[in-house]
């Protein structure tokens, strides 16, 4: 199973750079979407009659949903089908919508991130860095982590799974490296996604011309923002975010790695200063994360050069730790342009049997004009 997470977390996307705009056209909106169970999605969104129709090209789901624009910005979808059941969206960037039934029997909840149906190929990807995160439903729910792609196209990736921390072996079994080339991905003829299969199913590799990549595998979805030139937090990302997450509590994993667990979505607001605070509360204002960003490359426990650790210091990934009863919550985050991705997860006892986690995007529709990847 790692290995698939691995092969499918490098195929990452072209661009770097690039300008964001706000858009207040009518015009028809097309994304390319993946669920964090697993579907792969084309949306089209049309302003002007207010209706969202999208394909799920994994589980063969269509429809065309009403929508309307609430007073904070997000929408609320009116699905015959109860499937869709929320959102956000930067026009012409990036569309997050909140999903009741995804994933193969179209019985699950999952955020959906989806980005402006752009161009995407092979020889784009050569020379390239990014920092990523996983978003699934089962083993822990989540990964963070790098890859880099050389320029004859192979393939080095290291990963911190917080829910490995909790294995018999400790520490060491929570951190995982590969290399490998990636030549067996396919361009697809539209030009705006590539494929990999392997072993009967598909992975979908899609992305924008602003740094930001995403793969939809059979095991969720995979996010990646291209690496920052330093480690240091880059004040402009400073602002208010809407945010749109995946929850799960009393979480834990049985035979044939199977999870238990309530699942939820929920929209939320991340506040940041410019000293890297950050404060995140649910719609209900209660206070779901809050702590003060440390980079990654300067945490000993994830990156300190040592061989059972990241292999690299993840310049533009930070993180920051709670304890909960002596049990430590991690949180990572990482920015491009005017997105957020953000994670956590937390054993909920010493017994090391119980979890929770919490993941999502955040948009600030307020920063659009800064297109710039540099932090």
């Amino acid at each position: 199973m790692k290995l698939r997470i691995v092969i499918a977390a490098l195929l990452v996307l072209t661009a770097c750079g690039g300008t964001i705009t706000k858009s207040g056209s009518n015009a028809l909106r097309s994304y390319s979407g993946t669920a964090s169970v697993g579907d792969f999605l084309a949306i089209s969104l049309n302003p002007a009659a207010q209706t969202l129709a999208y394909t799920d090209y994994s589980n063969s789901g269509t429809g065309t949903v009403p929508y309307t624009v609430n007073g904070d910005g997000t929408y609320t979808f009116n699905d015959p089908a109860g499937n869709l059941v929320s959102g956000y969206e930067v026009p012409n960037y990036a569309l997050l919508i909140a999903a009741d039934k995804a994933g193969p029997n179209q019985d699950s909840l999952a955020l959906v991130t989806a980005v402006e149906a752009s161009p995407i190929t092979l020889s784009s990807l050569k020379g390239t860095q990014y920092n990523y995160m996983q978003f699934r439903t089962t083993s822990g729910g989540l990964d963070a982590g790098t890859v880099a792609i050389d320029a004859q196209g192979n393939v080095t990736t290291s990963s911190y799974w917080p829910y490995g921390a909790m294995g018999m072996g400790g520490p060491p079994d929570a951190f995982s490296s590969s290399s490998f080339s990636f030549s067996q991905i396919q361009e697809d003829p539209s030009g705006n996604f590539m494929t990999l299969t392997e072993n009967g199913s598909t992975d979908y590799i899609f992305g924008t011309p602003g740094g930001m990549f995403l793969v939809d595998t059979p095991n969720g979805a995979i996010l990646g923002f291209q690496k920052a030139a330093t480690a240091s937090f880059n004040p402009s990302f400073a602002g208010s975010y809407q945010a749109v997450y995946y929850q799960k509590t009393n979480a834990t994993t049985g035979q044939n790695n199977q999870e238990s667990g309530t699942p939820s979505l929920g929209h939320a607001t991340i506040t940041l200063d410019a000293s890297g605070n950050l404060s995140m509360t649910d719609a209900h204002s209660n206070l779901l994360l809050s702590g003060a960003l440390s980079p990654v490359a300067n945490t000993p426990n994830l990156y300190d050069g040592s061989p059972n650790e990241l292999s690299d210091p993840c310049y533009g990934l930070f993180t920051f730790r709670i304890m909960h009863s002596g049990q430590p919550q991690d949180v990572f985050v990482t920015f491009l342009n005017t997105a957020m991705l953000f994670s956590s997860f937390s054993p909920v006892s010493a017994s090391g049997s119980g979890y929770e986690y919490l993941y999502g995007v955040g948009l600030n529709y307020g920063g659009v004009s800064n297109g710039s990847t540099s932090q």
